[in-house]
């Protein structure tokens, strides 16, 4: 037992789950990409699982890969947001939103919006995008790399000083005296930087919370210094426990450079489980994402395993000889995890099945596989929670919520209700209102 209660977060991408042809499952409806009802639901059975927090990725292009699969993100994540806050009270909600093809001004007011709206509940993933076909869409070029995260430097300090320009008591609201507001106590903020600047004030009162909490996604030393510098969570994507270690430490000295306490920030590391009663049918149900594509992924599992491999052997295991002085592939961090499923016997089919290839870690079976999983990691010192992405949303989030973490506070490891309020509450995030750095 201990006193630390690991995170957890979920992904809430689309209608439909983690897999790219979820919406082709069964018991799906297909129109859920348009239905906001259908992540309103979603969002309410995260809720009586007690999670942290509901994360929206985002990203301002198109991002369906084939007539086979559906976008993997919502329409627009902030008018998402609006209507699960309305129909949720405790869990928060994060969206990523970027500092190259927004504005502070702008942003900050639907943030903040948003946060007053859902009892302060809001964070933001500000990260400042990388991809040449979202900048076509705003008439742009990709910046290099230091030109947009200086500009991502002065989108977050201008936000956070338009977040703080209505004073905390500034709004008095009294008929009798006939004071709305006490106009001294809202300032303007006349802040401008290389690439951006905003005059203020930001006409809208401190939320529950003060302000929207700062999340932030990426491992690069340029995107270390905005963790250290502003985030509270940072969303991780790692797949080994050393990996995530690591990856957990240099976020928090990052923080320590710029004298902050490293607890501040929570390291939220990723995983896409598949829960069923027993393995063998965990593993055919994430088989049935798998088979579309699974002829291609052979030839890149050889490769992971440092082999040639065709389709033909798809329902053969991996020769036992050449296993015993095969080595992981040291350019691809999943290929570990790949040898030593390939070294259990299994087919070549089923290796494929056990999600090696998808983007984090993939517990398969019952819901003591991902439990297991979750507090090995966390108790190694691997992460301070996670941000799961359910296979199939419909039943999917059900399946953890009521398998994973009963076990998970049967272990002392989850909490069994919300202790707050807020997003910060919810995080262990400081308050905080307006510039603090």
């Amino acid at each position: 037992m201990t006193d630390r209660k690991m995170l957890i977060g979920m992904q809430l991408g689309n209608g439909y789950g983690s897999q790219v042809s979820a919406w082709n499952f069964p018991g799906v409806d297909p129109l859920n990409y348009t239905n906001l009802d259908s992540h309103v639901r979603y969002a309410q059975k995260a809720e009586r699982g007690k999670f942290q927090f509901l994360f929206f990725p985002d990203f301002q292009n198109d991002s369906q890969a084939s007539n086979a699969e559906a976008p993997q993100l919502t329409m627009d994540p902030f008018i998402t947001m609006a209507a699960i806050a309305r129909e949720t009270k405790k869990i928060g909600m994060a969206s990523t939103a970027s500092t190259s093809w927004n504005h502070p001004y702008n942003l900050a007011r639907q943030l903040k919006t948003l946060d007053v709206m859902s009892g302060g509940r809001i964070g933001w993933n500000a990260v400042t995008g990388s991809d040449p076909r979202s900048a076509a869409n705003f008439g742009e070029e990709m910046k290099s790399s230091e030109e947009r995260y200086t500009r991502a430097h002065e989108f977050i300090q201008i936000t956070q000083a338009l977040w703080g320009s209505w004073g905390e008591d500034a709004w008095v609201a009294d008929k009798e005296k006939g004071i709305f507001a006490d106009k001294s106590k809202i300032r303007p903020i006349n802040l401008s930087g290389t690439h951006l600047a905003s005059a203020g004030p930001l006409p809208i009162p401190p939320s529950k919370q003060g302000q929207p909490v700062i999340f932030h996604a990426g491992g690069s030393p340029n995107s270390l210094t905005i963790s250290g510098r502003y985030a509270n969570v940072v969303i991780g994507a790692t797949f080994t426990i050393e990996d995530s270690i690591a990856q957990r430490q240099r976020v928090r000295d990052a923080a320590k450079q710029f004298g902050r306490d490293p607890d501040e920030i929570k390291f939220i590391a990723g995983i896409m489980p598949t829960i069923a009663p027993t393995k063998r049918q965990a593993l055919d149900r994430r088989g049935k994402f798998v088979e579309p594509k699974i002829r291609q992924r052979v030839s890149y599992l050889g490769m992971m395993l440092g082999t040639t491999l065709y389709p033909e052997d798809l329902d053969k295991p991996v020769d036992p000889e050449f296993l015993t002085h095969a080595r992981p592939n040291p350019a691809d961090p999943r290929s570990a995890k790949a040898l030593e499923i390939a070294r259990e016997g299994w087919t070549v089919r089923d290796i494929l099945y056990h999600g090696i290839i998808d983007y984090h870690p993939s517990p398969i079976g019952p819901a003591e596989v991902t439990a297991d999983h979750m507090t090995e990691w966390f108790e190694a010192g691997a992460a301070d929670g996670f941000w799961v992405s359910p296979d199939v949303y419909e039943d999917g989030i059900d399946v953890f919520v009521d398998g994973v973490v009963p076990i998970l506070q049967a272990r002392g490891l989850f909490h069994t209700d919300y202790e707050g309020e807020t997003l910060r509450d919810h995080v262990g995030a400081p308050y905080q209102y307006g510039l603090n750095n």
